[in-house]
């Protein structure tokens, strides 16, 4: 009877906890759709032209599309030609914000495409597989008459893709090719209030540099940061979640650590991945509001690439402690086969990443696909990676089949089983369905809404409430695979419970030193998971 109310009372426990992270889970989704603004912003620039008369002892190198100091301005190429007005002589000068605004460090990054309307002309008509050579700057100041300050300078060539959809006749001429973006800029951080971007189009007939391009009419910009609201909804959401994952994993490592028996691989394996989910959650973005760290976007990568990693490893390997089987599967090098395409993609996109953001924290006007060796070499590291992963989930289908193979097996065995034996596969195949399950369902709505914020237009209205289903989005999801870490954490954490020598081992049949614990690699612990429990507790009755 004793043993009864315990495991009733186990139960219970385990419908609290699992009804205090659903309800965390509705908030998680609630907060992003209801509190939070949509993540990000695009703001259209057309760049403004400037005639260069530095040759005329101009003060500054840098030309302001408007303002006090503003350039000297050309309507359109037509006026350049009237007024002897070489190609080199125009600079296109786009400000950052638009008037009357400024930037804030809340807005966390920018990131700038590039659309060039150009015009046809049959004496100046666009070569195929043209090129277009960019000399491009950046500068920023905090002060309206503060001087501009260099941020960075470089010539970059871009391959114009562009359609024409009428014929190429005298008749068609003035008409626009429908080109496609162009990839410009990304910064990591916003830590100024206005930026200036000068954009030079060097024509030299002789080396062949920006010949055959078509008429550029106009440069237009967009640009793309995110919404200072959201950051702050973003920020406060780390903060929060930061020492709820920090305590979990102190206090399921000490329950293992107070254990008998050294730690086995797959709680190894659970406590890194509370170490990933916290190396994600520590809100170190907090410093970029009053630190320039452009560094950032890519530091939040390679987190984001740790915690992957080592949840598809966690995957593969608490498959691999539910074969039920005698093979010995308490080291790592028993999964070198599955684990090692994980390693091998994660180093194929590290290595992507560092090609392409790591360069842009000294050049943030380079980009990896404007070559076609860096494309080669972008596309080489991808397919790599996307193989590595077909193979990951090979592996993963592959094993478990094995398992819910050996399930039916042992299941249509069980009743000739020892009462201890029969509780202790019953507790497997209830915690690899129960796990199972929640991986399912989190996998499936990670899908389903990233499909959704897709496929909507980023926000949905129901009478006088506005929800943003792309923030609902990231601020549910992020907080969905922080439950499920803390989940894991609390479900397999070892017990310390004294049940009596009854109802423990007694009434298991066990010897008085023999004890059960929820895994096969396991002969003998202090006591049993959470989980085991309820499993117990349904075997009895």
């Amino acid at each position: 009877m004793a043993g009864a109310i315990i495991e009733n009372m186990s139960t219970r426990k385990l419908c609290i906890v699992g009804g205090i992270l659903l309800v965390f889970q509705v908030i998680a989704f609630l907060v992003g759709g209801l509190i939070a603004p949509s993540p990000t912003t695009a703001v259209p620039y057309t760049s403004v032209k400037c005639i260069d008369v530095r040759k005329n002892h101009h003060k500054t190198k840098w030309l302001m599309p408007w303002g006090p100091n503003h350039c000297k301005k050309l309507k359109d190429f037509d006026e350049a030609v009237s007024r002897q007005i070489e190609a080199n002589d125009i600079v296109f000068a786009v400000h950052i914000p638009l008037p009357s605004k400024e930037m804030s460090p809340w807005f966390q990054f920018m990131l700038f495409i590039m659309q060039l309307d150009i015009a046809f002309k049959m004496d100046n008509d666009l070569k195929e597989n043209a090129e277009i050579t960019l000399d491009v700057s950046l500068a920023y100041r905090d002060d309206m008459f503060d001087d501009w300050e260099e941020i960075a300078h470089a010539i970059e060539i871009r391959k114009l893709k562009c359609t024409f959809g009428s014929p190429k006749t005298v008749e068609s001429e003035g008409r626009h090719y429908d080109c496609d973006f162009l990839p410009f800029m990304e910064i990591g951080s916003v830590a100024h209030k206005y930026y200036l971007i000068n954009i030079r189009l060097p024509v030299n007939d002789r080396k062949g540099i920006n010949v055959g391009i078509g008429e550029i009419k106009d440069i237009r910009l967009v640009g793309i940061h995110q919404n200072g609201g959201f950051t702050k909804v973003w920020f406060a959401m780390k903060t929060f979640l930061t020492p709820s994952i920090l305590i979990i994993m102190v206090w399921y490592w000490r329950r293992i650590t107070l254990m008998t028996r050294a730690p086995v691989l797959l709680e190894k394996v659970i406590f890194a991945l509370g170490i990933s989910m916290t190396f994600i959650n520590i809100p170190v973005e907090w410093f970029s509001i009053g630190f320039d760290w452009t560094w950032m976007l890519l530091f939040g990568d390679i987190r984001q690439g740790i915690f992957y990693a080592m949840l598809l490893s966690f995957w593969i390997i608490f498959c691999g402690e539910h074969m039920m089987d005698q093979n010995e599967r308490n080291r790592l090098s028993g999964y070198w086969k599955q684990v090692g395409p994980i390693a091998v993609g994660s180093f194929c996109l590290f290595i992507f990443d560092m090609c392409e953001r790591g360069v842009q924290l000294k050049n943030p006007f380079y980009s990896i696909w404007t070559t076609e060796v860096g494309t080669e070499l972008a596309m080489a590291f991808i397919i790599v990676a996307g193989i590595c992963l077909c193979l990951y989930f090979l592996f993963l289908c592959f094993m478990v089949f094995q398992v819910f193979r050996n399930i039916s097996g042992k299941q249509s065995s069980l009743p000739a089983m020892s009462k201890a034996r029969r509780l202790h596969y019953e507790g497997l195949i209830f915690r690899f369905k129960f796990l199972m399950l929640i991986t399912l369902a989190c996998a499936a709505m990670t899908v389903i809404f990233f499909i959704v914020s897709q496929v909507t237009e980023g926000h949905w209205k129901w009478w006088d409430i506005t929800i943003q289903v792309n923030s609902a989005f990231f601020t549910g999801i992020y907080g969905m695979w922080n439950l499920y870490v803390f989940a894991l954490m609390f479900l397999y954490a070892p017990s310390h419970k004294n049940y009596g020598e009854d109802q423990s081992n007694g009434d298991l049949g066990v010897n008085s030193g023999e004890e059960l614990q929820l895994t096969t690699t396991i002969t003998h612990v202090d006591g049993p998971t959470e989980v085991y429990k309820l499993a117990r507790k349904e075997a009895q009755e």
